[in-house]
């Protein structure tokens, strides 16, 4: 072997040591901030424990969690009338947002001409962009008078308006444009040639789109819905300007309630000098906290599960 094939080999293999010095130092950045990811998770988990602490080495958990009755100043917290505020907020805005975003979707993916395209879909980054606040002060002006003056006189004698359908109009219009984006994308991602198959066999567009596209984009769908709630869950500013803030059990939908985020904006700063007031709050924060890392949890199994029947 000659001095230049050696000295060929000897720089070959000095550029591949040095290739997978890289790939391995950038796995190690990549795990390494992955870990931290998790970590963050964890940390946050057991500061709202923490902080939550004193409250739960007073009251039991499931005296917390099943009482109705919210008296600071009697030490008395019951978190269940804002636990169903939450739930009833959280659910009408999926049943509201859920098949108008499909819908719209399917439209703009399956039907919608280019020039239809162009406009909705800046209209939805715009409505994505604004701050809560906004659709807080819409609801406020437009839909709690619309409940209050034309709505509830059919069912009830009086109400303000404020009331657990104000908060869930206003947040599935908040998750709208969130759903729309990602069912789009989602339904994108189907092969042409799938719905060409499907057409080339007679069936018609409605029947591609309903037996191919959607059927193939289950997981996506309930991924992308998932992901719709946990930002439904957490959301404070907007429902909380329309919903009445009543720490009652709502009995209807036109009740008023008092969802957790809410019940955290509206007192964390003040009365903090009260007993166990501090760690009640830290304590609902934690309910939310648990709760939507748990459903996602839950998700994710079952995601996992629908991929594995899929394929």
């Amino acid at each position: 072997m000659s001095l230049r094939t050696k000295k060929k080999l000897a720089k070959v293999k000095s550029f591949n040591n040095i290739r997978i010095a890289k790939e391995k130092t950038v796995g190690g950045v990549m795990f390494v901030l992955t870990a931290a990811s998790l970590l963050l998770v964890a940390v946050m988990g057991v500061g709202l424990y923490l902080k939550s602490a004193p409250i739960l080495e007073e009251h039991s958990l499931w005296e917390l969690l099943s009482a109705s009755e919210w008296r600071p100043f009697k030490n008395s917290f019951g978190f269940f009338p804002f636990i169903m505020g939450t739930v009833w907020v959280t659910a009408i805005a999926l049943l509201l947002a859920l098949p108008l975003s499909l819908l719209t979707a399917v439209f703009l993916t399956e039907y919608a001409r280019s020039w239809v395209k162009r406009w909705v879909y800046p209209a939805l980054d715009i409505l994505a962009a604004l701050p809560s606040v906004i659709y807080g002060v819409w609801g406020t002006l437009l839909i709690v008078p619309w409940i209050s003056e034309r709505l509830a006189p059919h069912f009830v004698e009086f109400s303000s308006g404020y009331t657990v359908l104000a908060g869930g109009i206003v947040l599935s219009v908040m998750v709208l444009p969130l759903l729309v984006s990602l069912f789009v994308e989602l339904f994108s991602t189907v092969p042409h040639e799938l719905r060409d198959s499907s057409k080339a066999l007679g069936a018609t567009r409605w029947q591609t789109t309903k037996k191919v596209v959607l059927r193939k984009s289950v997981p996506g769908i309930f991924a992308a819905v998932v992901l719709a709630v946990s930002r439904a869950l957490g959301e404070t500013i907007a429902v909380l300007m329309v919903c009445g803030n009543l720490p009652e059990v709502p009995r209807s939908l036109l009740d008023a309630c008092y969802p957790i985020p809410a019940l955290i904006a509206n007192n964390y700063g003040e009365m903090l000098s009260l007993p166990l007031y501090e760690a009640a709050l830290m304590f609902a924060a934690l309910i939310l906290f648990v709760v939507v890392l748990v459903f996602n949890l839950a998700s994710r199994m079952i995601l996992y599960r629908l991929k594995k029947t899929a394929y």
